[in-house]
């Protein structure tokens, strides 16, 4: 069961769900900005500077979140996204090294 704040416990994070979130090449990009950062580093939504609302980019942080790619954290007026490497890996060996390697569009 996903906690407060919509993040699955790692034992539910599942692949159809994490598929259809990196189906879309701005969260690809996102996942991919994050593989490529140091382990742990912390980022605002916005910093990313994808082209869209704030309201389609708060929907494509929240499909992230719920598919268990990120983990994200209030901050005072923001909130920050940060890679759940580990638990990714733990999940499906491999699979965020395809998302980092592949050529940014």
């Amino acid at each position: 069961m996903p906690d407060s704040e919509g993040h699955p416990a790692v034992e539910e994070i599942e692949l159809g769900p994490v598929l259809s979130a990196l189906a879309d090449p701005l969260r690809r990009r996102v996942v991919r900005t994050l593989a490529l950062e140091p382990e742990g580093t912390t980022r605002t939504c916005s910093s990313f500077g994808l082209p869209v609302s704030k309201a389609t980019l708060t929907h494509h942080f929240r499909t992230l979140r719920e598919a268990g790619l990120i983990r994200q954290v209030d901050r005072g007026n923001s909130r920050m996204a940060s890679l759940r490497r580990a638990d990714i890996e733990r999940r499906f060996p491999g699979l965020l090294g395809l998302v980092a390697a592949e050529p940014e569009q």
